[in-house]
C-alpha cells in the first residue's frame, strides 16, 4: 500500500502514520460486507458537459486537489461553472451514465485501530481521499489503517460505465476490524482538528486600542508542515481594514502619535499610515535586528547582532562552559535608528552583548541588562543593570544580581521580575532552613539609583513570569497561578493585585492599550474549551469575546468531560489535580487510565491542547489524571522550594499516593491498565518510578534524564538548571544525590514495560540519556524499547513528526493496557 499524499511528505513513515489518523470511524462485521447506499452522500454531474476528464490531462493532480476543499467542506451544495449542485444519497441514482465528475462522501467510525480493503466495484477511474489524504488502490481496491474515531472518506469518480452497479464493499483484516457508517452529527476529537484548527499566533493592540493586528496560522494536508497564516489590521468593529502582504509580520508596533504602525517583514522594516494605509520602508540591510519599540514618534530603538564568521578551523577551543551553545559568541548591542533618514547609531558597545529592558524618553535613557562577564562559570550567572544617557551616552550600573528576569520603568523606579533571592534574599518567604526556587518570579520595585529595593509579592502565591506597565504606574502582570496562566492588575499606589475576569484558564499572549482607560487584547483557552480571542476592559474587569475557534474547527465535536481531582499528601500538603474522562464512558465497566505529570519547576497547563493532548487521549478511550506534585511554582514559594535539591524525592510519592486515591475515588478505572508518561523532567520521573513502584502497566518517557551527572554536564543549560534543582550540591561534594537519584543506577529494578522516546538532535536533555537506560534495560533483558525522531530537539514540532509521535505512544498504550497490539505492530512492524 502507497500513499500519494504530497511530494513533501512521499516518506513511508510518515504516510503511514497521517493515514491512521486520517478516517473518520467506521464499524463492521468481521467478513466482506457491502456498504449501505442509503448512508453515502452523492453529488454530481460536476461540469457535464466536459470533453476531456481530468485524467486524459497533464493537470489532473491539481484540478482534482482545486476541487477537493470544496467537495470535503461540510455544506449542503456548491457550485461548478454556474451550476447549483447538491448532496443527495447515493441510492436515488439511477442513471446509467453521467458526464463531468460524480462524488461520493461518507463518514466511518472505528472504535479502535482496524484493518481492511475498501473495494470500489463499477467505477474505472477514481480519486480516493480519507480525511483529505489520497489513497492509491491496487485493482479498485485501497487498504485501509483507521485510528479510533470519525474520518471521512471522498471518491472523485471520473468514468463510470452503468451506477446501477456502482458498489463499495469493505472486508476486515481480522474479526477486531470493525467499522460503521456514521451518521451522528457529533464526532470524536481528532488530532488533525488539534494540530491542524486556526489559532492566533500573533496579536498587537494599538495604544489608543481603536485598531487591532492578528496573525492566523492553520494547517493543511496540501501544505504539509508549512503553515498558512493570514495577517489582519482590523478596528473596534472588527473589520478588517488592511491584510498584509504575506505571511505574519514580526517586531509590530505602534508609535505613539497613534499614527502609524511599524513591523519588519521579508528583511524590511516597514511602517504603515494607520489613515490612509500608505506603506514606506524605513530600512533594510537590517540582519541580526531585533526587538524595535519607539523612544519617540521620530525615533526607534532596538538590538542589533553580530554573527561569528563560519568557523572552519578543524578544532575548537572552549572559552568557557556557555560555549557548548551554538549562538555563545554572538553579540548583540543596542542602537537608535532615526525613521526618517533610516540612520542607525549604536548606544552600547564592548564584547559583552547587552538586552534592551526598557526606556524613557522624559529621562532620556535606556536600561540595558547584560552578563557581568564574558562565559562565566557560575551556576548563577551575573547579570548587570546598567542604565544608559542617550545625550551623554553615559552609563551608571545599578546592580549585579544573580537572579533577575526582568526590568520596567515606572514613575517611582523600577520594576524588577526576579527569583526571592533577589537582593540577597529580600524576596524570601520560606522558612529559613529551606533553600528558594528563582523559578519561582517573584515583583520587586527598585529606585531609580539601585540602592534600595522593596519586595511586592512576598504574600502572592503566584509566579510572576511577565509585565506590562500602564500610563499610571500600575502593570499587568502575567502569573503562572497553581495550573493556569493568568492576568493580574497591579496597583502601586495601594501595593495591591487584582485578578483580571479574562474568563480563560490560559493565557497565551496579551496586549495592553495605553490610553485612560486601557483595554487588554489576548488570546487562549481553557482545559475543555478551544483558543479564543478576548478583549478585557481593565477598570470595569469585564471581557468579551472577539474570535472564537470552536464552531470553526470544532463544531459537533465531543470533548471529554473535565473534573478536580484533589488529594492531601502524606505531609498534610494538598495536590491539585485534574481528570479527563471520555465522552458517554459506561461507568459499570473497568477502563485504563494514563497518568501524566512534569514534576519539574512548572505545573501542568490546563490548556486546550499542546505537545500532550490530554482530552485527545481521553477522545481514544483512556481516563487521563493529570497530577500538579510539590515543586512546582504557582502554588507559593514553600510549594516551589520543595523541587531543591530532590530529584524526585517528593514528586514520585506524590505520584504514586496520586494514582492511589485516584483509584480509589474512581471505581471505573483497572488497577491493572495504567499507565503514566512525562517529559524531560517529567520523563526522569517516569524513569525514577519504574525504579520505584509496580502499579503501572506501561510507561513512556520522553527526553528523559537517566543519569543527573551526564545531563549536569553535557546538557547545553544542564548546569544552569541544577544550580536550581541540585543547588550546593555538585558530583564532588553529593556523590550521593547524583548517582541514588538516578534512574539508571536502579535499572535493575524495573519491572515496568517502559518506551523511551527522544530527538536526535536534542540540546537541552541529550539523546545519551535514552541511550543510557536502553542500554541498560537491554543488558538486564528487561522489556523496553527505544524510538529517536530524526532532526527533532527537546520539542517535537513538525506536523508530520506530531502526528507520528502522537500516534505511537497512543499504539503502545493500546498494545500493553487494552490488548491490541495491532496498531503498534502497524507502525513498527518485526521485519
Amino acid at each position: 500500500m502507497t500513499f500519494n499524499l504530497s511530494a513533501k511528505l512521499s516518506n513511508k513513515r510518515v504516510l503511514k502514520t497521517l493515514s491512521a489518523l486520517a478516517l473518520y470511524t467506521v464499524a463492521t462485521s468481521a467478513s466482506a460486507a457491502v456498504l449501505n447506499k442509503e448512508k453515502i452522500a452523492f453529488i454530481g454531474p460536476l461540469a457535464e458537459q466536459m470533453q476531456v476528464k481530468p485524467h486524459q490531462t497533464p493537470h489532473h493532480d491539481a484540478a482534482i486537489k482545486n476541487l477537493l476543499p470544496r467537495l470535503l467542506a461540510d455544506s449542503s451544495s456548491f457550485s461548478v461553472f454556474g451550476e447549483q449542485h447538491k448532496w443527495q444519497t447515493l441510492s436515488k441514482v439511477n442513471a446509467l451514465t453521467l458526464g463531468g465528475l460524480q462524488a461520493l462522501k461518507f463518514t466511518v467510525h472505528t472504535e479502535r485501530f482496524s484493518e481492511g480493503a475498501l473495494k470500489l466495484s463499477g467505477i474505472e477511474k477514481a480519486t480516493l481521499f480519507i480525511d483529505g489524504v489520497e489513497l492509491t488502490a491496487n485493482d479498485h481496491t485501497y487498504q485501509l489503517a483507521l485510528s479510533n474515531g470519525e474520518h471521512q472518506v471522498l471518491i472523485i469518480a471520473e468514468q463510470v460505465a452503468n451506477w446501477n452497479e456502482v458498489s463499495l464493499d469493505f472486508e476486515p483484516k481480522s474479526a477486531h476490524d470493525k467499522i460503521t457508517i456514521s451518521q451522528h452529527a457529533s464526532k470524536t476529537l481528532s488530532a488533525k482538528q488539534l494540530f491542524d484548527a486556526p489559532t492566533i499566533s500573533m496579536l498587537s493592540l494599538s495604544p489608543d486600542a481603536k485598531h487591532a493586528i492578528t496573525s492566523t496560522r492553520f494547517y493543511n494536508d496540501a501544505a504539509g508542515n508549512q503553515a498558512q497564516i493570514t495577517t489582519v489590521l482590523k478596528d473596534q468593529d472588527n473589520k478588517v481594514l488592511y491584510r498584509f502582504e504575506s505571511g505574519q509580520p514580526s517586531n509590530v508596533i505602534w508609535s505613539p502619535d497613534n499614527t502609524s504602525v511599524v513591523y519588519l517583514m521579508d528583511g524590511k522594516l516597514k511602517q504603515l499610515n494607520r489613515k490612509n494605509l500608505a506603506l514606506t520602508v524605513i530600512a533594510e540591510n537590517l540582519d541580526g535586528a531585533s526587538g524595535f519599540a519607539f523612544y519617540n514618534n521620530d525615533t526607534l530603538v532596538f538590538t542589533w547582532s553580530k554573527y561569528p564568521k563560519t568557523d572552519t578551523n578543524l578544532t575548537k577551543h572552549y572559552r568557557g562552559l556557555q560555549d557548548r551553545w551554538s549562538y555563545a559568541r554572538i553579540t548583540s548591542q543596542a542602537y537608535l535608528l532615526d525613521i526618517k533618514s533610516g540612520f542607525s547609531k549604536a548606544i552600547s558597545e564592548g564584547p559583552l552583548s547587552h538586552s534592551i529592558e526598557d526606556f524613557n524618553s522624559k529621562r532620556g535613557t535606556v536600561l540595558l541588562s547584560r552578563s557581568a562577564h564574558a562565559m562565566e562559570a557560575s551556576t548563577h550567572p551575573i547579570t548587570e543593570l546598567v542604565e544608559t544617557s542617550i545625550s551623554t551616552a553615559q552609563q551608571s550600573v545599578l546592580g549585579q544580581f544573580k537572579t533577575f528576569n526582568q526590568a520596567r520603568y515606572t514613575d517611582e523606579g523600577i520594576y524588577i521580575i526576579a527569583g526571592p533571592d533577589f537582593k540577597e534574599g529580600l524576596g524570601r518567604s520560606i522558612p529559613h532552613d529551606m533553600l528558594a526556587n528563582n523559578y519561582d518570579g517573584q515583583l520587586y520595585l527598585l529606585d531609580f539609583n539601585g540602592k534600595q529595593a522593596k519586595a511586592l509579592s512576598k504574600s502572592f502565591d503566584p509566579a510572576i513570569g511577565q509585565l506590562n506597565v500602564l500610563k499610571n504606574g500600575d502593570a499587568v502582570l502575567k502569573v503562572t497561578e497553581q495550573d493556569t496562566q493568568q492576568l493580574y492588575l497591579f496597583d502601586l499606589s495601594k501595593t495591591r493585585f487584582n485578578k483580571l475576569n479574562t474568563q480563560l484558564d490560559v493565557i497565551e499572549q496579551f496586549s495592553v492599550s495605553k490610553n485612560r482607560s486601557p483595554l487588554v487584547l489576548y488570546s487562549g483557552t481553557t482545559a475543555s474549551t478551544p483558543q479564543q480571542l478576548k478583549r478585557l476592559n481593565i477598570r470595569k474587569n469585564k471581557a468579551s469575546t472577539v474570535w472564537n475557534s470552536k464552531p470553526i474547527a470544532y463544531a459537533n465535536t465531543q470533548i471529554p468531560t473535565l473534573e478536580e481531582f484533589n488529594f492531601t499528601n502524606k505531609q498534610g500538603i494538598e495536590i491539585k489535580g485534574r481528570v479527563y474522562i471520555p465522552t458517554n464512558l459506561d461507568k459499570s465497566k473497568k477502563h485504563p487510565a494514563l497518568i501524566y505529570y512534569y514534576g519539574g519547576t512548572s505545573p501542568v497547563s490546563r490548556g486546550f491542547t499542546g505537545r500532550y493532548p490530554f482530552n485527545f487521549w481521553a477522545a481514544n478511550g483512556y481516563v487521563v489524571y493529570v497530577v500538579q506534585p510539590t515543586g512546582a511554582t504557582g502554588f507559593g514559594q514553600e510549594f516551589s522550594a520543595k523541587h531543591v535539591n530532590a530529584w524526585g524525592e517528593h514528586t514520585a510519592e506524590d505520584i504514586i499516593q496520586g494514582t492511589q486515591a485516584l483509584l480509589a475515588q474512581y471505581s471505573f478505572i483497572d488497577k491493572d491498565r495504567l499507565g503514566n508518561l512525562g517529559a524531560s523532567y517529567g520523563g526522569f520521573m517516569t524513569m525514577l518510578l519504574a525504579t520505584k513502584t509496580d502499579i503501572f502497566s506501561a510507561s513512556i518517557s520522553h527526553a528523559g534524564i537517566s543519569n543527573i551527572t551526564s545531563y549536569w554536564g553535557h546538557g547545553w543549560w544542564g548546569y544552569l538548571y541544577s544550580g536550581e534543582a541540585s543547588k550546593g550540591s555538585f558530583p564532588w561534594n553529593n556523590s550521593e544525590l547524583y548517582s541514588q537519584r538516578s534512574p539508571v543506577f536502579h535499572a535493575d529494578k524495573v519491572t515496568t514495560p517502559l518506551l523511551l522516546l527522544h530527538g536526535d538532535s536534542d540540546t537541552n536533555v541529550p539523546v545519551g540519556e535514552s541511550h543510557t537506560m536502553y542500554t541498560a534495560l537491554k543488558l538486564l533483558g528487561k522489556d523496553v524499547e527505544l524510538i529517536e525522531y530524526k532532526g527533532a530537539d527537546h520539542q517535537i514540532f513538525a506536523r508530520d513528526k506530531r502526528f507520528d509521535w502522537w500516534s505511537t505512544m497512543l499504539a503502545y498504550f493500546d498494545k500493553h493496557l487494552k490488548d491490541e497490539p495491532q496498531w503498534w505492530q502497524y507502525l513498527y512492524p518485526e521485519e
